[in-house]
């Protein structure tokens, strides 16, 4: 016996192609037609992945969670840790980070994960190193497509924890920042100034072997990331003047 196929009454509506066509892309903010800024995503249009048809309004809503999601300065202070030891957990993860061949967004989330978890619980510092490998796990968990398993971290702290600790668990240099850079990264000079400052600061620290925290400079010093942290740029004179408000300072 035949069945018969239930379907809404009716014309069918008429099929429409809604696929954007080149000619028709356009440029998310009127702020860059207004200015006449170069759209440094409009080359990606064809690679479905990079998502340049939302790429502004994406990083417009990342720009509002740093906003919101911002960390403390002084979220340290009163705490039985200090940024020395934040520092040094930094130091031992990136080879963590490496040795399990994880991505490079993977180690940037880990960081934000723990300075965030530091800001709001207080930690002693013989949990420290647990924060790091769960922050480490949780940002995999994000960023990679197969996450090292629970296990893996375990052998990493060579057991010191096991896997029931888990639940409670550069600006260009000699160019200024123009209109474009403004406009993609969303602050003006003055406010990215500052930060750069203490960057160059560090900068001048690892070069004059003033730390025994240079596991970052050796990870970048690699051909494979283009041995970045060797570049005579960071020695420069640039680097040496944006530094020299702050030398002096600890």
């Amino acid at each position: 016996k035949n069945m018969e196929v239930l379907a809404p009454k009716g014309p069918s509506p008429t099929p429409q192609d809604v696929s954007m066509k080149e000619e028709n892309l356009c440029q998310a903010f009127s702020d860059a037609l207004l200015y006449k800024i170069e759209d440094i995503d409009i080359e990606d249009w064809e690679n479905s992945q990079l998502c340049s048809d939302y790429v502004k309004d994406i990083y417009q809503y990342l720009r509002q969670l740093e906003v919101l999601q911002s960390i403390n300065p002084h979220f340290l202070d009163g705490r039985d840790i200090n940024g020395c030891m934040c520092a040094i957990l930094v130091d031992w993860l990136v080879p963590v980070h490496s040795k399990f061949r994880l991505l490079q967004e993977t180690l940037y989330m880990c960081v934000a994960i723990m300075g965030r978890y530091l800001q709001a619980q207080p930690v002693s510092p013989k949990k420290l190193p647990l924060v790091g490998i769960m922050a480490l796990l949780l940002a995999s968990k994000y960023e990679e497509m197969f996450s090292p398993n629970i296990e893996g971290f375990v052998y990493i702290t060579n057991n010191a924890y096991t896997s029931r600790h888990r639940k409670p668990g550069i600006w260009m240099l000699n160019k200024k920042w123009n209109l474009k850079q403004q406009y993609y990264t969303g602050y003006i000079e003055r406010e990215v100034l500052k930060v750069m400052r203490h960057k160059a600061k560090n900068i001048g620290r690892v070069n004059k072997n003033m730390t025994k925290l240079t596991t970052i400079k050796n990870k970048y010093a690699s051909g494979k990331l283009l041995k970045i942290s060797t570049i005579p740029q960071l020695n420069s004179k640039a680097i040496q003047e944006l530094a020299s408000p702050l030398l002096g300072q600890s």
